[in-house]
């Protein structure tokens, strides 16, 4: 079986999500073979697999959002990006379903969550599965009328498919599909923690440890703001961070999710693959507000509904008051399962297989 992993290249939280579920489903079916096409990087994506062999089509399937930093929106750059797109697509279709009929293996088309997907199952007549948290329908339909025919197009590539996979923190996606509700996705960490420990000289208290992370757009930081917090480390991607004592950068090959056993908060924007890393290794969020994605107040409830958390202004964020020496709330309900990953896996197994039922576990609706 080869298993067409379509991933939005708007974000790495797209890629980390399908990444947790693929390991996960390497493990069932070592045999199966795993191909990603997306636009995310190679680099990315061997971070995200670890060990598991996978292939990579460098393939541009969707637009999302296009964004200046990690915390706006361009609405007029999306629509453009959205026309030129439409223009590309037939192509890109054609061009990925001959390869994949030169391959001569059943296939299953997997999208994380370009439309564009529903376009290749069906000229390849194969089986497609959604794994996703919400459609870019929910997400265009409030940027503006001009952006409507893409919404009631896209809504009409979502109902084609054989299943959804719902993940959590989820915007409605009323498809018209059979689901299987899921626990958070997410991946394990796997590098020894006490040697990371020591080679970025970490305080024994988790507390004190700070990771900041904006996913993979990133988000400039003042250095000198980590001096108002002198009795914290504070870990990221971003260069900059090492330039001061209490700053580190994360070191080649270190994901923030492996990290986050040795953190106590994570600032960060509203991201689903962040929110269900930091819930599955108890780290607090510290949230910046984000503004002109239809996620991010969902998300934001979410968060206060399951996650212990703090929540910053943007204004807050830049001036350094992070709020750090403030006890974290508690959520509103309880913590969500952590099996969604696996639970995903069985469910394509179990399509695949063609049984009458999808397999036991929480949280199914056929």
């Amino acid at each position: 079986m080869l298993i067409h992993a379509c991933i939005s290249s708007h974000g790495f939280g797209h890629g980390s999500r399908t990444a947790s579920v693929l390991c996960e489903l390497a493990a069932l079916k070592p045999d199966w073979r795993l191909v990603l096409s997306t636009a995310l990087p190679e680099a990315f994506l061997q971070l995200s697999m670890g060990e598991v062999p996978f292939e990579h089509r460098l393939c541009r399937w969707d637009v999302g959002v296009i964004q200046a930093d990690a915390l706006g929106a361009d609405a007029a750059a999306t629509l453009a990006a959205l026309h030129d797109l439409e223009l590309d697509l037939p192509e890109l279709v054609e061009r990925e379903a001959r390869w994949l009929e030169a391959q001569h293996q059943p296939i299953l088309v997997l999208g994380d969550v370009p439309p564009a997907a529903a376009r290749l199952a069906k000229r390849l007549q194969v089986p497609l599965v959604w794994l996703a948290s919400f459609g870019w329908d929910t997400i265009h339909a409030p940027m503006g009328p001009p952006f409507q025919p893409f919404v009631e197009h896209h809504q009409q590539l979502y109902a084609q498919g054989d299943l959804l996979l719902r993940c959590p923190l989820s915007l409605p996606m009323d498809w018209g599909l059979p689901e299987v509700m899921l626990g958070l996705t997410s991946s394990r960490p796997r590098l020894d923690l006490e040697g990371l420990a020591r080679e970025l000289h970490l305080p024994p208290d988790r507390e004190r440890v700070v990771l900041v992370s904006f996913g993979g757009l990133g988000m400039a930081i003042d250095p000198a703001l980590l001096a108002r917090w002198p009795e914290h480390v504070f870990i990221g991607p971003e260069p900059l961070l090492a330039t001061v004592p209490n700053g580190r950068c994360l070191p080649p090959g270190t994901r923030p999710l492996d990290l986050m056993p040795l953190a106590g908060r994570l600032i960060t924007k509203p991201g689903y693959s962040s929110f269900c890393e930091a819930f599955s290794q108890g780290v607090g969020i510290h949230l910046v507000h984000r503004s002109g994605f239809a996620e991010a107040p969902v998300l934001e409830e979410d968060l206060r509904n399951h996650g212990w958390h703090r929540l910053l202004s943007q204004e807050a964020f830049r001036l350094g008051h992070w709020q750090l020496d403030q006890p974290l709330q508690p959520p509103r309900h309880g913590p969500l399962p952590l099996d969604g990953a696996s639970t995903a896996a069985r469910a394509i197994v179990s399509l695949l297989d063609g049984r009458s039922a999808l397999p036991m576990g929480s949280g199914f609706r056929i």
